[in-house]
């Protein structure tokens, strides 16, 4: 690099006048948007790790969350099956399996007949926490393809991708709706038959910060600067506004399928839901709503969602924490209401030694099977069903005899 600073400088101020010059260009190149997405707002991203400066606990809990953890690169330490000898196989009959190898730094799925090579296909996007299972997606150009085979984590072992026929397929195109809610962006360059064109570089993994607050591009660069205002600038949060946009933000992904009206990544927090997407009404019947997807309509359907003016999906989820698994934490949230004097109280005789208090939600929430979500699984003969815990909050006579 040939360009100097002028002479009249000293050798030690252009020292440093460099170092401060790289720290401006070093604090620019962080703070600057990765890329302009035009994505979630029509607002610039800036990522996740750019709120940690001011957000240090919360980010911290967030990235240990199933939502943050939700899409990932294929990497090995995303990937949650095992590929050692004896493990790696999912066999759909004597004759056809599919084969699941570990090739230099990349992990590929072969369909295999007969014992020969018919088709392969490497991993290069896992969707899924692996708190319940996983599945793979594939790039074939711009399309993304899902692979044949996933992983169950209940029984730790592979399993033929829910919906898939009993031979192995590598065909199935992945719309854009499907990583509206397993990624925080993604951007398509238009649609060719039954396949999206992918801009590849948009794509940007997990639920982070930005899915649910918007891009944050504006809010950081204004309060880096402004840091003495503490009200949340250029950015999105739901905690005060009325309740169904409150739980509008979580219905995109946890009502079922829904009927879209406008294109995916169009639906912002904050707006309401039903002029982007249609959902199933809302039944009074729970058995008439699977326990899968469908969180929201089961919720909506409680005696406790009914006669509460302000409960919602926050009343009972920290979704900046990973909280899975804790039922004394979630009982004590239902406590929050039911323990008022002038509340219903549960009427059950716990036998000697148990807290009532401790567990509500085994009893009341229980974990079912789902209807329509069942998997085949290596070395089971029938097919095992998902199993969820129900978001319809009610009595469970059988739960409370166990």
């Amino acid at each position: 690099m040939r360009n100097r600073l002028p002479k009249f400088f000293t050798q030690k101020q252009s020292q440093v006048i460099l170092i401060i010059l790289l720290v401006i260009v070093g604090s620019n190149l962080f703070f600057t948007p990765k890329k302009e997405t035009g994505g979630p707002y029509g607002t610039k991203m800036v990522g996740s790790e750019a709120c940690r400066s001011c957000h240090a606990n919360i980010y911290d809990t967030h990235i240990q969350t199933a939502h943050y953890r939700d899409s990932r690169p294929a990497e090995e330490q995303y990937i949650k099956g095992s590929f050692a000898e004896g493990s790696n196989f999912f066999n759909y009959n004597q004759f056809m399996s599919v084969e699941l190898r570990k090739e230099g730094d990349r992990f590929v799925q072969v369909g295999l007949v007969g014992g020969t090579e018919m088709q392969r296909a490497f991993f290069d996007i896992v969707i899924g926490s692996g708190r319940k299972g996983q599945t793979y997606l594939f790039w074939q150009g711009n399309n993304l393809f899902q692979l044949p085979v996933s992983y169950y984590t209940e029984t730790n072992s592979w399993c033929n991708s829910p919906g898939f026929p009993n031979v192995f397929k590598f065909n199935r195109p992945i719309p854009l709706n499907c990583l509206e809610c397993h990624a925080t962006f993604a951007k398509s360059n238009g649609i060719n038959g039954d396949k999206v064109e992918y801009d590849k570089g948009s794509i940007v993994f997990g639920i982070d910060c930005e899915r649910c607050h918007g891009g944050g591009a504006d809010h950081v660069s204004w309060h880096l600067e402004h840091k003495d205002d503490k009200i949340g600038r250029y950015i999105v949060n739901t905690a005060k506004m009325e309740r169904q946009v409150r739980v509008d933000g979580c219905s995109l992904c946890h009502s079922g399928f829904r009927k879209a009206i406008q294109p995916p990544f169009s639906f912002q927090f904050g707006d309401t839901l039903a002029k982007f997407s249609t959902g199933s009404p809302i039944s009074n019947k729970a058995d008439t709503l699977d326990v899968h997807g469908n969180q929201y309509g089961l919720m909506a359907a409680s005696k406790c969602y009914i006669k509460s003016a302000t409960m919602d999906c926050s009343s009972c989820h920290n979704v900046h924490r990973n909280e899975y698994n804790e039922p004394k934490l979630y009982s004590a949230r239902c406590m929050n209401c039911h323990g008022d004097k002038d509340a219903v109280h549960c009427s059950f005789k716990p036998t000697a030694g148990l807290v009532l208090e401790d567990n509500c939600i085994d009893c009341h929430m229980p974990v079912l099977s789902s209807n329509k979500i069942r998997l085949d699984v290596n070395g089971k003969q029938a097919q095992l069903p998902d199993r969820i815990r129900t978001h319809y909050i009610s009595i469970y006579k059988n739960r409370s005899k166990s």
